[in-house]
């Protein structure tokens, strides 16, 4: 893994959290963008080499809106980049480390990601991503 790529935050409301974190920062937001097939707005600033994403649900069912039902806002993920998406997945899934999604899927800013179940990684939800070329 060459670094931690980003950092998820959960959010309720993109129009409330977008400003808070552009003063937190000191950084404006570069990039916002909607993930359909996660069911997320994304807003994102850069930070050092790091990144700091903030999902806000699309759906009242969607990912996002449950865990914030169910632990309230806050980070969501930590995503580490990768050269091999699929090497990685394959090594860490032979080193005992459950798949959310076998293959790799499209998300925000361009990547391939994969997540791995939070009961196999200390109760953090985990996230690769590869660069899209």
């Amino acid at each position: 893994m060459q670094n931690v790529e980003h950092i998820g935050i959960a959010v309720k409301e993109l129009a409330v959290s977008v400003p808070l974190f552009e003063k937190l920062l000191n950084s404006k937001c570069y990039k916002t963008e909607t993930v359909e097939a996660e069911k997320v707005n994304t807003a994102f600033f850069k930070t050092g080499e790091t990144k700091v994403e903030l999902l806000e649900s699309i759906d009242s069912n969607g990912i996002i809106s449950k865990f914030i039902e169910k632990r309230g806002e806050g980070i969501h993920h930590i995503a580490f980049e990768v050269n091999d998406i699929k090497a990685e997945m394959k090594r860490l899934k032979d080193e005992g480390f459950i798949l959310l999604n076998e293959e790799p899927k499209k998300g925000a800013d361009n990547k391939l990601v994969c997540f791995f179940h939070p009961k196999t990684t200390n109760g953090v939800l985990v996230e690769l991503c590869q660069s899209i070329p």
